[in-house]
């Protein structure tokens, strides 16, 4: 497994293999379309997300936004989740309408029912709530109670991750190709185990010059 920002990745599912030995990647060509990854929620989410009352006014609401430097916060009743409200909601519900934002409750502008997604699952999952709900936000639940938010930014920071590791790891592969092919490459020889800039594949071993031509000596 290679671990990354908090991230478990199985490399035996893009087609390569950590052996024991030179750890050399396995022959087999990488196909990123089965590239698979199942990172729980809770590792890519924001732990204490901004909260406020219901009966909290929009300036408040905006200055806990400020405060937090975030753009939206949980509405919660009686500390049981109800709602969302976000900066687009004062924008369009209050400023637009010339409202007098002291006098607006966040309840009334509040998105509701809430959309949450569980602590134990996916951030696949929570791709595909948001697709299927429309929304950028899920607050992250465990037993009824928020204990963070994902959203939109958080899944494409973690796919942008993933995406460098892949081009590292398609590199890796390519170089390999590249030796068993006879092309030669850098790194320490099967046989006499010294550095080499000058390795090439043999009969399943990685070989320097040297060791090459004493095989071909014998």
């Amino acid at each position: 497994m290679l671990e990354t920002i908090g991230l478990s990745v199985d490399l035996s599912s893009a087609g390569i293999s950590c052996g024991g030995g030179g750890g050399h990647v396995s022959e087999n060509i990488m196909d990123t379309n089965h590239f698979k990854i199942d990172v729980p929620v809770k590792e890519v989410m924001r732990y204490n997300p901004a909260t406020i009352g219901a009966e909290a006014t929009v300036p408040k609401a905006a200055a806990k936004m400020c405060q937090k430097g975030v753009g939206s916060c949980i509405v919660l009743q009686n500390n049981v989740p109800k709602g969302i409200v976000t900066e687009e909601d004062i924008n369009c519900k209050v400023v637009a309408k010339d409202r007098k934002p002291g006098d607006v409750y966040v309840s009334e502008i509040m998105s509701t029912p809430l959309i949450t997604i569980d602590v134990d699952k996916t951030v696949g999952d929570a791709t595909h709530m948001m697709v299927k709900n429309k929304v950028r936000r899920l607050p992250v639940v465990e037993k009824s109670k928020v204990v963070g938010i994902v959203t939109v930014r958080d899944i494409i920071s973690v796919s942008n991750e993933m995406n460098e590791i892949m081009s590292d790891l398609i590199k890796v592969n390519n170089d390999f190709d590249d030796s068993v092919n006879g092309s030669a490459t850098s790194g320490v020889c099967d046989n006499c185990n010294m550095m080499s800039d000058d390795l090439v594949f043999v009969d399943g071993r990685m070989l320097c010059s040297v060791c090459r031509r004493s095989d071909d000596t014998d």
